[in-house]
């Protein structure tokens, strides 16, 4: 018997994505969220990384959103803006705004968490105070709002969007929020050219970290298609024997489009990051069992999903549900004559609670509390084996709601989880790696019969199928392919 200590594993996984918010006819981006995201909470993920050498943890990035910045980073260097907010902030003469334009600044620069992003900053909140009263008018004059007022709110709009991590190593950022207002043209130069210097670094930053071995990433089927449905539209009464249904049998030529979803993303990983990934999250988590088969015809080791699916599959195979520490915490095999490929399930439980609950807690009670969880998984498996924990959620939705844009939950985490002594931070294809016929304690990987179509939405696809509007625009998208 090897002397090995036995482990818990966990594997943090934040999946990093964002629609294609670019008008094709017009080049135009019509919202932001891209490139907000990116300074805000793509390069606190990075930092928080950077700045613990023990830490693992996967990173998922949806190609489109890579494409997007992209995009933004060609914008910067050609100074052809194609963003209007981020045009705006570097306009030269605020006083000369359209109607349009005016309207898109308070439309825009006031979308995001107020008590977090708002209430701390009192020049903030009186540029919010002075809308609030004259929206409160029936005759609503803003143009009572002067170029200033305009330049002031594009500036502290986009200094509440800039990461905590660039906060704390920026001279510009905190002399700004310092400053308070009457903001220059040549501040909100400054301001949008670091805006151009986080985007243009973030997929190297990533690619450095993934060379070192620091992180694993993974990527989604390019356009980020609800694959089971794409491959078989029926399959939505796997999870939901009732479930409406389009009145078109079947999404033409759904398979040999998922392939192209497929090999593009591989494609995509391979000139941004330089090799191809081990595996795939799904989009939104939803697979079926020919969705599985099909990501591992194209050499993916391992895939993705919600609890919730795993529950569906086994209560189908089995005809119960086992005690969840007795079927959670190991991946799951699915196979068929010629291909196979790993499955992880997501902790819903432990997901959700850094996802929407933490942000309410003191930091450090919730670092505490989520080890806690952790240890209690570990005392209740079975000892004779090594289990594995999968955390998977947005990598940038949740941090807005935190205090300082979850700065001090994100690094007393990994500095928890990296001292723990049974606690072991690792990625799918690291804890597939490991040869369960020479580590003692060994993994634990058992055959999935039949995976029950679903997905990380309520471990079912009624999210995107089964009701009279859906059901119609399964209807419409058909024929419109049918037509082209």
């Amino acid at each position: 018997m090897s002397n090995l200590p036995r482990k818990l594993n966990v594997i943090l996984c934040w999946h990093m994505h964002q629609p294609d918010y670019r008008n094709y006819a017009t080049s135009e981006f019509v919202l932001p969220w891209t490139y907000l995201h990116a300074a805000k909470d793509y390069t606190d993920m990075a930092y928080h990384l950077e700045q613990n050498p023990q830490a693992r943890a996967v990173v998922n990035f949806v190609p489109v959103l890579l494409d997007q910045l992209e995009d933004y980073t060609r914008q910067f260097k050609t100074g052809e803006i194609r963003d209007p907010l981020l045009r705006l902030l570097a306009h030269e003469n605020m006083n000369e705004l359209s109607p349009n334009e005016r309207e898109l600044l308070f439309d825009r620069c006031f979308r995001c968490n107020h008590v977090t992003m708002i209430e701390p900053y009192p020049p903030y909140r009186r540029l919010l105070k002075s809308f609030q009263e004259i929206d409160a008018h029936e005759d609503k004059h803003f143009e009572y709002l002067s170029g200033q007022y305009l330049a002031d709110l594009v500036t502290w709009y986009h200094l509440i969007w800039i990461g905590e991590s660039v906060r704390r190593h920026s001279e510009l950022v905190p002399r700004l929020m310092s400053q308070g207002a009457l903001f220059s043209r040549a501040d909100r130069r400054l301001l949008f050219e670091l805006y151009g210097e986080l985007i243009a670094g973030l997929i190297p930053r990533y690619r450095k970290l993934l060379e070192a071995g620091r992180i694993e990433i993974s990527t989604t089927p390019a356009y980020h298609p609800i694959a089971p449905l794409l491959i078989d539209l029926k399959s939505a009464r796997e999870a939901l024997p009732l479930s409406a249904l389009p009145e078109t049998p079947s999404y033409p030529g759904g398979v040999e489009r998922m392939k192209f979803h497929i090999n593009s993303a591989i494609a995509s990983h391979e000139v941004r990051f330089g090799c191809r990934p081990g595996g795939m999250w799904p989009a939104e988590g939803a697979v079926s069992q020919s969705s599985l088969l099909l990501l591992a015809q194209h050499g993916m080791a391992w895939a993705a999903t919600g609890e919730g699916v795993l529950v569906n599959s086994l209560r189908q195979s089995h005809g119960y549900v086992p005690d969840k520490t007795e079927y959670m915490y190991r991946p799951y095999r699915v196979h068929d004559a010629t291909s196979q490929i790993h499955c992880f399930f997501r902790d819903d439980r432990l997901s959700d609670l850094i996802g929407f609950e933490y942000a309410k807690w003191y930091g450090r009670d919730a670092v505490a509390n989520f080890i806690n969880e952790l240890e209690a998984i570990y005392h209740r498996t079975d000892p004779a084996v090594e289990p594995v924990v999968s955390v998977i959620l947005d990598g940038e939705n949740a941090w807005e709601y935190y205090p300082y844009n979850g700065y001090y939950f994100l690094s007393e985490l990994y500095e928890a989880l990296t001292e723990h002594p049974h606690i072991h931070l690792t990625t799918f294809s690291e804890y597939l790696a490991q040869s369960p016929d020479s580590e003692v304690p060994p993994i634990r990987v058992e055959a999935l019969p039949q995976v029950v179509a679903g997905s990380w939405v309520y471990g079912n696809l009624s999210t995107w199928i089964g009701d009279r509007d859906k059901n119609r625009a399964w209807d419409l998208l058909c024929a419109a392919k049918q037509s082209y």
